[in-house]
């Protein structure tokens, strides 16, 4: 775990200078929260890294222009219930008005505000929504907000999903806290500057905006690109990072304190990628998909992604079929460059495919690993040194009711 240790309860809010809410506004039939606001009580550095969607929504396109023009953040405005996607100018320019309205709540300026939604695609922003929003979230700001900001950005998902750690640097105590949602529409490509998952860091260490950006682009790639439950990537994925100073200790790019840093980040992360994929809509198991010994890590990404996101693959683990055929026809169509011949596939180390044929194992012990809450199916190409790992869920009949009768 490095040196590093969860904070029980941790959440955005962990963190000190930073404040939240989650309030109900009004935008889900339920009832149930559906407005977050996360304040920081001095203008914080902060990255971002976004859907590589071409339809990507009007919070992404606005988070963009704050990412490339730079500057401080010192709020988000999230809403859960509606995308604010492929909404068009009027969709951005609620964007916009959006964090008009909380700049002038909070007494900062609008450029100050970045803004995150997830929810029905194709529907206009109801601004009276947003605006009931605001009221009751501002008046609502507590140190203790986090956890509840967590359930207010849901929309699918059974329980909310917050983290937060702390560590020493340089004899100081730093601390990193983390939201994030996301149970469906889950592959994630996030990309810099250029789900729904959404999540949103705070932390108070030091750092420029290009050395918070270079951490959080690297680390995303080894935390919610590495994860999949129905293989749809969302118009609306977005990771926030800010960073206000208060702990006074300083981020130097190849520096120890950033080692040490970057590396409490990716636990903060990856615990919340898996916490994404054990939620997944409909979901009863977490499947670990390993490509190794893969002549690039192209071969080994092509392969593992294929079978993680195999329609047959995830439905045969719902139905505790140990089927290994469809995995190797997922590895077969995948597109990576790899000799069949040499292949060896394994289910928790039990062997399956020894050289591209049956291990022989007996069908009933391979059922016994994948009735399991959680495996891993290893595939060793042994034709290089290049791996590549995945997070995938199952597919159940449950995922399909959601999805059927989903309308927020």
């Amino acid at each position: 775990m490095g040196n590093f240790k969860f904070i029980e309860n941790g959440s955005t809010t962990s963190v000190p200078g930073f404040r939240a809410a989650g309030v109900t506004a009004g935008f889900k039939r339920s009832g149930a929260p559906d407005f977050a606001l996360l304040v920081s009580d001095t203008p914080a550095n902060f990255a971002g890294v976004f859907t590589s969607c071409t339809f990507a929504a009007a919070p992404v396109r606005l988070c963009r222009e704050r990412v490339k023009n730079g500057g401080t953040l010192s709020a988000v405005a999230v809403n859960s219930g509606n995308a604010n996607a492929c909404t068009g100018k009027a969709g951005l320019d609620n964007a916009r008005l959006t964090c008009a309205m909380a700049a002038a709540r909070l007494g900062i300026t609008p450029d100050e505000v970045a803004v995150g939604s997830t929810g029905r695609i194709g529907v206009q922003m109801p601004m009276d929504t947003i605006e009931k929003g605001l009221d009751l979230a501002v008046a609502a700001l507590s140190a203790d907000g986090g956890n509840n900001a967590a359930q207010a950005i849901m929309t699918t998902d059974t329980v909310p999903k917050a983290v937060a750690v702390e560590l020493e640097l340089d004899g100081k105590k730093v601390t990193i806290g983390a939201m994030t949602k996301g149970a469906g529409m889950i592959d994630p490509h996030l990309v810099g500057l250029h789900a729904t998952m959404l999540c949103f860091i705070t932390t108070d260490v030091k750092a420029d905006n290009a050395t918070l950006q270079a951490m959080l682009e690297v680390n995303a790639d080894d935390s919610f690109n590495r994860i999949t439950v129905d293989g749809d990537m969302s118009t609306n994925d977005t990771v926030l990072m800010l960073a206000n100073g208060k702990s006074q200790v300083e981020i130097v790019p190849g520096s120890e304190n950033e080692k040490l840093f970057k590396a409490a980040l990716l636990e903060v992360m990856q615990t919340l990628a898996r916490k994404m994929v054990t939620d997944g809509e409909g979901a009863t198991k977490v499947v670990t998909v390993e490509v190794v010994n893969a002549k690039s890590v192209k071969d080994a990404k092509l392969a593992a992604e294929a079978v993680a996101n195999s329609l047959l693959c995830k439905t045969a683990w719902f139905g505790n079929d140990p089927n290994w055929g469809r995995v190797v026809a997922a590895l077969g169509y995948s597109g990576a460059d790899f000799d069949p011949e040499l292949c060896d596939i394994y289910y928790d180390g039990v062997p399956v495919v020894t050289d591209g044929g049956d291990a022989g194992t007996p069908e009933s012990d391979l059922a016994d690993i994948v009735k399991k809450d959680s495996f891993t199916i290893r595939c060793d190409f042994k034709e290089g040194g290049s791996d590549y790992w995945v997070w995938s869920s199952d597919i159940s009949y449950e995922y399909v009711k959601i999805n059927a009768d989903y309308h927020t």
